[in-house]
């Protein structure tokens, strides 16, 4: 074979590789992976956020939105006293909470809808009986109103509007939540395969973001 055809050889098979590379990395920003694996999605309108909060935590520390900016988080809502939905989405959560509890870049929200009866001394036993590190997992109250707003609002998680005293939020889903206080996914707390996908999901955004 003549030294030109060689070249030629060469040539071309080093162009098919940068070409790869090429279509690899477009792929990998419009779609989140090499050849093609799709980014989670936006949930929301346009540009929706979680937005700001200021809540208390299990300890008595205050957790703002400034403490899970560049942080991959799950965010809930529950109370302490719930016999229903709440025991079984917790259970889910410490599985959840099992899986990333060593990763540095993951969080865990669990928000009382019941504040007046969740105290602080309250939220840090419940957290204690499930295992929950306060460096990681934060079990949150503040005002009724502004956890609830949080909830429709913020995380997508309730439809309803707030009705005043009487007021209850009561849901079943899990937000999933990048680093720039964007939805990626809601999940709900209380079925194996959501959770599962859940597991996996955090997997997912945690690469994304990396």
């Amino acid at each position: 074979m003549s030294k030109k055809n060689v070249f030629y050889i060469i040539f071309f098979a080093l162009l098919s590789i940068a070409f790869l590379g090429y279509s690899g990395y477009v792929i990998k920003a419009e779609k989140g992976s090499f050849f093609g694996k799709e980014k989670l999605p936006v949930l929301g309108t346009n540009g929706h956020i979680v937005g700001g909060f200021s809540f208390t935590n299990q300890e008595g520390k205050t957790i703002t939105s400034k403490d899970v900016e560049g942080k991959v988080y799950v965010a809930e809502y529950f109370f302490t006293t719930c016999t229903g939905i709440c025991p079984k989405m917790n259970a889910n959560m410490v599985k959840v909470y099992a899986a990333y509890k060593d990763e540095p870049r993951f969080r865990i929200l669990s928000h009382t809808v019941d504040p007046e009866t969740d105290s602080i001394p309250v939220l840090k036993q419940y957290a204690e009986e499930h295992g929950a590190d306060p460096r990681n997992w934060w079990f949150l109250t503040g005002s009724k109103k502004e956890l609830y707003k949080l909830a429709r609002a913020g995380y997508l998680v309730d439809d309803g509007t707030y009705a005043g005293d009487e007021d209850f939020v009561h849901t079943q889903w899990f937000a999933l939540v990048d680093g720039e206080g964007r939805i990626r996914g809601l999940y709900e707390g209380t079925k194996k395969p959501d959770v599962d996908k859940l597991i996996t999901d955090i997997s997912r955004l945690l690469k994304e973001e990396n």
